[in-house]
């Protein structure tokens, strides 16, 4: 974790959050959720200042950032940017830089040590200025900056005096649910002597901030009240700037410890109106008690922006569209109605069905799903419509005397296209477009909106419909995702709303190749991820999936189907080499490997030809491997033993091996990786897959037959012995598999304190090889054996 030192300090940048709420930062890693639009096609930075940005609707503490993390940094670069223009020709901005942060540059990890030493700096040549003497470091910067000028000299004193206070001010960053204790400044003669300095300099830009610094001095103080006696003295004398506003904020802040809510809230709200960079702040620090200190804040409003500001931050919490026919009612200009306008329509939005599929048991969430028609959905979505809302934005988007119209026209263009009135949205999207920004990402707002208008007006594809989304297709799907990469723009959710959409209306139509191209990819089914994809167990399918991907003629549509879909040809070749193999038809395994790029790049991670007493396949690929096998030099070396074996040739190495070849392959073996590709899927545990993946992968059938007929080849004991354990295995591996045939869930598995039984082989291993080397070895490696032996 990074430490904010105490060197990012001098430019006093704590506000009341601090001291009277605490920075919130247990668990602070688990805000990597968020609200980033994938269930939204409507981007609120299109319409919103950037000072909302943190307030749009999210699924964390705050959108885009989780936790407010800026509390010691927040104003640096505009207090930086002030120090710079007021010693313009006396000091450079390095200069500046280097005793106000210190050096940007320095390795992070010798910050502390860097920091220090410009505190050191600064207490030094303030001690040069209080006693005329020279030192090291007075002959060092006198060299750089002029250290008897005025300013250089009022510079160097303010950062004195400033950090001395940034000793209480600046919070570091913490992992605790403990309460943070306040630290408080206890030097009052120093706080005495820092309002002194603003009582008698004449210099304006200096009196503003030791203004200030006095007020944060004694908002750390143990006399907090008399930060608000110093306010209420001076407050008219004070430019109406950023210092003051978060001046008011520690008065807010006081006013909250002294269970003063409604004067603290409308003194926030007042802060959350006129300075922007504190929305965040205050409005975090916003939180009427009850509806009686909401009243007597709304009392205490001067004027209607003030009491706008009030419902500004309440509808935040509370009720956008309510805080919104307020805000109306009061100042139809003000900017606040924007940002709750889009935390209006994106509410909305999280309410909409995007998948096309529902639940068939909605409490179970492993319960399987039911694919949607169009009308299905449409219906479904009617009913989560917030009609209220409809009308409220139609009455001011009629009205047309808001700050942005065109906000208004959008936002109830969508509502429509949501509704189902297609038609007047059309309209209002037109309307829209006469005043709208000709920036880009309104441009792309405006086209995203539309096209999901016109997508949906489709209820039965056409060719002719179909000419009208093609070009927006391939925006979506193609153009976009190379410009807005993990940027503002939401998009996304259209994509995969779109995708399903255009599966659901070729379902209609009776084509399962193009819903499965359009609604069979990971990014809308979450079967195709571990599970893999069911789509290519019917045979008819996936041979007709191979002829449309073949196809040389396709039209639009079918090409940009083709385009989106993760799987290509040699996927689906990879997958029929795979189930060729498991049923042992090995030439036309070998014949489909070779339509697929793993023909040289695949290599097995372990020797898939080694039949070792444990089964432990992270061992044998970290050992020693002479050859590593291609899947195709796999495939090709069993067909030539079994051309031997065929022949009669060697018939016990070439079964044992071919046994071991069969085995490893499964998902009891060393080379699990034969066959976890995109539409096998792909796990740890047999769980994982489908079922008719699983059966595939846990079936020993094939091992057991080639381990038979070695068994029957052997001439020795010891390979007799070899056999009969090897057989062993497979015993115990159809025993779990018939234990747990019916477990859907590795989670859900009972313990029946069963691990294993006396299987044939461990009988006759007992029984009639105990004297061969072979036997010894199984004690030595298989614990299960080790157990039945000595009970």
């Amino acid at each position: 974790m990074k430490r904010i030192f105490l060197s990012k300090l001098f430019l006093v940048s704590s506000v009341a959050l601090l001291s009277v709420c605490g920075i919130i930062y247990a668990c602070a890693d688990g805000d990597d959720w968020d609200y980033f639009g994938y269930n939204s096609n409507f981007t609120p930075e299109t319409f919103a200042d950037k000072s909302y940005s943190p307030l749009f609707l999210s699924g964390a503490i705050f959108y885009g950032i989780g936790f407010d993390r800026e509390h010691n940094s927040r104003f640096n670069e505009d207090i930086k940017s002030d120090w710079e223009n007021y010693l313009k020709g006396k000091v450079d901005a390095a200069t500046v830089s280097h005793f106000m942060i210190g050096d940007e540059t320095a390795n992070p990890y010798a910050e502390k040590d860097k920091v220090s030493a410009n505190k050191t700096e600064i207490t030094q040549l303030h001690v040069y200025y209080k006693t005329k003497k020279e030192s090291q470091t007075s002959l060092k910067w006198g060299k750089k900056i002029s250290l008897k000028d005025a300013k250089v000299k009022s510079f160097i004193e303010f950062l004195y005096l400033a950090q001395k206070i940034e000793t209480v001010s600046i919070g570091d960053e913490y992992w605790s649910y403990d309460p943070v204790v306040a630290k408080t400044f206890k030097d009052l003669k120093m706080i005495q002597s820092i309002e002194n300095v603003y009582n008698t300099t004449s210099d304006s830009f200096l009196k503003n901030r030791y203004w200030f610094l006095t007020m944060k001095a004694y908002f750390y103080s143990n006399n907090k009240p008399k930060a608000i006696l110093f306010f209420n003295k001076t407050e008219n004398s004070v430019a109406k700037n950023t210092l003051y506003y978060r001046a008011l904020s520690y008065v807010a802040g006081i006013n909250y410890q002294q269970k003063k809510y409604a004067t603290s809230n409308y003194l926030y709200a007042v802060v959350f109106d006129k300075c922007p960079e504190m929305r965040i702040v205050t409005a975090y620090s916003f939180h009427p008690k009850n509806e009686a200190d909401w009243n007597k804040s709304l009392a205490m409003a001067k004027n209607n922006k003030e009491k706008a500001a009030l419902w500004a931050v309440h509808g935040y919490y509370k009720d956008e569209r309510q805080a919104i026919e307020k805000i109306y009612e009061l100042d139809p200009k003000s900017e606040h109605l924007n940002y709750l306008l889009t935390r209006l329509i994106n509410k909305q939005e999280q309410n909409i069905n995007n998948s096309f599929a529902v639940k068939t048991n909605p409490d179970d969430y492993s319960a399987p799903s039911v694919a949607q028609t169009v009308a299905e959905n449409r219906a479904e979505n009617q009913t989560k419509f917030d009609k209220k809302g409809f009308d409220l934005v139609s009455k001011i988007a009629a009205a047309g005397n808001t700050e942005k119209p065109y906000l208004w026209d959008i936002s109830l263009g969508y509502l429509q296209t949501l509704k189902g009135d297609f038609a007047n949205a059309d309209i209002n999207f037109n309307k829209a477009e006469k005043t709208l920004p000709k920036t880009e990402l309104a441009g792309y707002q405006l086209r995203l909106l539309r096209f999901v208008n016109n997508m949906s007006k489709i209820d039965k594809l056409t060719d002719k419909n179909e000419k009208t989304i093609l070009a927006d297709l391939n925006w979506l799907y193609y153009e976009l995702p190379k410009t807005y990469k993990e940027q503002e723009f939401r998009y996304q959710n259209a994509v995969s709303w779109s995708k399903n959409y255009l599966a659901a209306l070729y379902k209609a139509k009776g084509n399962p190749v193009m819903v499965e191209l359009f609604g069979g990819d990971s990014h809308s089914n979450p079967y195709y991820w571990s599970g893999g994809n069911s789509f290519y167990d019917n045979e008819k399918d996936l041979l007709d999936m191979k002829t449309f991907l073949a196809k040389p003629n396709k039209t639009e549509i079918e090409k940009i189907a083709s385009g989106i879909y993760s799987l290509k040809l040699k996927d689906i070749n990879n997958f029929q080499a795979v189930q060729a193999t498991f049923k042992n038809k090995i030439p036309e395994a070998i014949a489909f490997i070779q339509q697929t790029d793993s023909v040289q790049h695949y290599q097995f991670l372990g020797n898939p030809f080694n039949g070792n007493i444990k089964d432990c396949h992270d061992c044998e690929h970290a050992a020693y491997q002479k050859k590593k096998y291609s899947q195709l030099e796999f495939l090709n070396t069993i067909k030539a033993m079994q051309d031997k074996l065929a022949q009669k040739e060697d018939v016990f190495t070439n079964s044992l091996l071919l046994g071991n070849a069969f085995y490893n392959i499964s998902h009891f073996g060393n080379g699990r990786t034969f066959y976890e590709i995109t539409i096998v899927g792909y796990g740890s545990s047999p769980y994982s897959f489908r079922d008719s993946m699983k059966k595939m992968i846990t079936n020993c059938d094939l091992p057991k037959m080639y381990y038979q007929k070695a068994f029957e080849a052997a001439t020795t004991k010891e390979q007799k012995a070899k056999c009969i354990y090897l057989l062993s295995k497979c015993e115990r591996n159809e025993f779990y598999n018939n234990k747990y045939s019916n477990v859907t869930n590795w989670w859900s598995v009972e313990d029946d304190k069963v691990n294993f039984t006396a299987w044939n082989g461990f009988k006759a291993l007992k029984k009639d090889y105990a004297d061969t080397k072979y036997y010894q070895d199984v004690i030595a490696e298989c614990g299960y054996f080790n157990t039945y032996i000595n009970q």
